[in-house]
Formats: structure tokens, sequence, C-alpha cells
């Protein structure tokens, strides 16, 4: 099997970027890193927490920076926040420090995946549905144009995934 040297997982909230990537850490024998994580280890609060005191904006430039120290890192699976893809600077470190999966899935999946988790301050909103499908509109072109490969995680187990990932790095050249 080729190996790229880092593997990054981007998507929406809700695609299974940690769950996938913990176990495909494990099955690689790479460490995994989760960004979101990482601003929390740093900051020592919630990213709720972030968004209620420095904004979207001020969560964005943390994750920036994180982003940019760990894409520096190899032999890493690095599940990152929904949003990583809106900042040009994480897309380029991104591209340049590894191989980028985009995990697919609809907002309606997403919406069921997450509609009890009361740590996604962008979908704390009257309608989250429809905020799910705004912002899957807004960042669809950019997850797909970043993108090494394309894997739907749409009604289907984390191991089916990981098998999938798995059997496509063999097919395919890297």
């Amino acid at each position: 099997m080729i190996r790229p040297p880092n593997i990054f997982l981007v998507g929406p909230m809700g695609a299974g970027k940690s769950t996938v990537g913990r176990q495909l850490a494990e099955a690689l024998g790479y460490e995994f890193r989760d960004s979101d994580q990482e601003i929390q280890r740093r900051t020592g609060v919630d990213i709720p927490t972030i968004f209620e005191f420095e904004g979207e904006e001020g969560f964005r430039k943390r994750e920036r920076g994180v982003v940019e120290d760990l894409a520096q890192e190899e032999g890493i699976v690095l599940a990152t926040g929904g949003g990583v893809v809106l900042t040009p600077e994480n897309r380029q470190q991104l591209a340049a420090r590894g191989f980028v999966i985009y995990l697919h899935c609809s907002p309606e999946q997403q919406f069921a995946r997450t509609a009890r988790d009361r740590s996604r301050p962008l979908i704390d909103t009257d309608d989250p549905q429809q905020r799910l499908r705004d912002l899957m509109a807004e960042r669809e072109p950019i997850y797909r144009q970043v993108a090494d490969m394309v894997v739907s995680t749409e009604r289907r187990g984390t191991a089916s995934v990981v098998k999938e990932i798995r059997r496509r790095f063999e097919d395919e050249e890297l």
C-alpha cells in the first residue's frame, strides 16, 4: 500500500472525520490528531466558549495556527474542523503537506448525527437543518477543490469507510 506522509480529513460537521480518523490512523500505524481538540487543549476552553468570546473570526485565527503547526508533523491522520477550508492558508498547508480526503455526507445525515450535540455553535440556531444546508452549499465546492479523494460516509459504518480508503490507496497511484 502506498502511504502518504500525512492524511488530512476535511468535510462538514457530522461527516465522521474524528471517528474515521481514529480508526484510519490505527489501521495505518499513524498518530491521530484532531484540530478542534488541539485548539481546546491549547486554550483550556471548549469551542462554543471561543465562539462566544472571540466570534468565528477569532476561532478561525486559532484554527489557522493549529493547522500550520500540525501540518508540519509526519505520520498523522488529522481530523479538521468543518470550516478549515474557508481559510486559504489552511488549504495551502493541507495540500502541500499531505493527502486530503473529503468525507462527504448530506445535510440530512449531518443533522441526524449532530442533533443532540450542544458543542456546535454554528448550528445553534432556530433552524439547524437549514443552517447545515447553507453551510454545505458554501463549502462543498471548496471541499472538492482541495480533496485528493472523496469518500461518502452517508449511511455507512466507520469500518466500511476505513476499508474503502485503504483499498483506494492500494488501487490508486498516489
